[in-house]
């Protein structure tokens, strides 16, 4: 009763500030205590914490935050810092504060509409303290909708920029896509896009060097970035060169890399190298990606980076996707994992099959080879990072095997596995992302002026990098979500799945 008084009151004080609309004012208010976590308009003072803030890389003990409507207004020694009067106060003793997390690659419409995402995907980000999103394929007009709905306070939910379809050859891999083949289906599929209010365009494997090439000057020429895949045709430092903003799943980075690269790319688009049968495509596979590691060339390697150091060319390896997926092994195999309570039965239904699919026919030296691209995936990971190419933290949920929310913590555990500081692990989900987005003074640190998305932690994350998971509160936009409340919401999630 308390928490539906408090949110009632923040709806009238609210509205004696905005024009009359007794109609949207009442919408509202039914909707809070259900779908809106309302914390009124009373400052929020989070005192006496460790506050880590990545933009800096600074760590500052006995902190105090003042979060007031939806920014932070105040960060400095607790023994200094001024509590505004009224102020909600929130003793974060032993407790450790980071930026609300950021994950680069995800599709939100992957659980199925109309409430999939709102249902299940959206309660998992929120739980797992992942407050702004980068939807790399879906419908407009949807995403649209899931945007408004959540800036209008109607939903909870994360920030959400988006691509739209995809752009990709013809048969194109996935849905929804734009079919690109020439120059003006190009500049047509560019301009409609972009008149529909996408963030980003989205290049997909199948397309042609001499559409990819027309997409790169139709993004130039109206004001555009593009992301996405290196087509299965262009090479890895062509796509850097033409201009493409990030590079997902490392396609073509390894390739580019090889001492055989052109060789090896003329094996891969041969028809032959299907295969006539399941086995012979899977022994031409395992050729092919012997081959692969076997003619790594650290000085091909070396120019490489520099050239996406030049071009400004960012990297989301999604490395929940690689591990547990793309190079799933056994031993990385999520079939068992208890948080697929979480997981509508429908989808989990398609996860199997892809699962079913990634072991069909291997053997062991599949599995071994499998390994090794894991690992020189991390190492690629580590060297980019080295030279100060951007590594941003993505997931590719809900591909199968990756759980969304979730994934973000284990690719975070996984860029530490690579060999990233924790510290520097945090970055690719906080501050990189906010710099790529071009939102660095807006999010992504933790300053006066910022946008209140924020993670309190029990326990340190720059001792433990998978501390990220212990999450006591989230503060969404200046919304504090305690531990009984994200307790709550997963519990909605699971009977959600249970029952779709």
């Amino acid at each position: 009763m308390t928490e539906e008084l408090s949110c009632y009151t923040g709806m009238v004080l609210r509205s004696l500030r905005m024009p009359p609309n007794f109609l949207l004012f009442l919408s509202a208010l039914l909707l809070c205590g259900t779908t809106c976590a309302c914390s009124g308009p009373s400052p929020i003072a989070l005192t006496h914490l460790t506050v880590i803030d990545p933009t800096t890389s600074k760590v500052n003990p006995d902190f105090t935050v003042i979060v007031n409507r939806a920014q932070i207004s105040a960060v400095g020694p607790s023994s200094s810092t001024q509590i505004p009067s009224g102020a909600k106060v929130i003793d974060g003793t032993g407790k450790f504060l980071i930026p609300g997390l950021v994950d680069m690659h995800i599709h939100l419409l992957g659980a199925g509409e109309p409430t999939g995402s709102r249902d299940f995907i959206l309660p998992l980000l929120l739980a797992n303290g992942v407050t702004t999103v980068r939807d790399m394929g879906g419908e407009v007009k949807v995403l649209q909708q899931l945007r408004k709905e959540i800036s209008k306070g109607r939903r909870l939910g994360p920030q959400i920029f988006f691509t739209g379809p995809y752009l990709d050859g013809d048969p194109p891999y996935f849905q929804p896509s734009l079919v690109v083949r020439d120059e003006a289906e190009a500049d047509g599929a560019v301009k409609l896009l972009k008149s529909e209010g996408v963030d980003f365009i989205k290049v997909q494997s199948r397309l042609e060097p001499g559409p990819y090439f027309a997409i790169a000057r139709a993004t130039r020429e109206n004001g555009m970035r593009y992301v996405g895949h290196v087509p299965d045709s262009i090479s890895a430092a062509a796509a850097s060169d033409a201009g493409q903003a990030s590079i997902e799943h490392l396609t073509g980075v390894l390739l580019a890399c090889s001492s055989r690269e052109d060789e090896l790319r003329a094996r891969q688009l041969a028809p032959s190298q299907m295969g006539n049968s399941a086995e012979q495509s899977s022994a031409q596979m395992r050729s092919w990606q012997g081959d692969l590691l076997d003619s790594y060339s650290p000085q091909k390697a070396t120019q490489l980076f520099q050239k996406f150091l030049a071009n400004h060319t960012a990297q989301t390896p999604t490395l929940p996707l690689l591990i547990h997926l793309a190079y799933l092994t056994p031993e990385t195999d999520l079939a068992n994992d208890p948080r697929l309570k979480y997981i509508p039965g429908q989808l989990q239904k398609g996860w199997k099959q892809g699962r079913s699919a990634a072991f069909a026919n291997q053997s062991e030296p599949d599995f071994e080879l499998r390994r090794k691209l894991a690992i020189r995936s991390l190492v690629l990971v580590k060297d980019m990072h080295d030279v100060g190419i951007q590594i941003m933290a993505g997931t590719d949920s809900t591909a199968p095997n990756v759980l969304p929310g979730f994934g973000l913590h284990e690719d975070l555990h996984f860029m530490v596995v690579a060999g990233l500081t924790p510290m520097q692990a945090l970055q690719t989900a906080t501050s990189v992302p906010a710099q790529f987005l071009n939102r660095a003074s807006q999010q992504g640190a933790i300053r006066v002026g910022q946008r209140a998305d924020l993670v309190l932690l029990d326990a340190d994350p720059l001792e433990d990098i998978q501390s990220t998971e212990k999450i006591q509160a989230v503060i969404l936009n200046g919304q504090i979500l305690g531990r009984r409340r994200l307790d709550r919401i997963l519990v909605d999630a699971q009977q959600f799945a249970a029952t779709h």
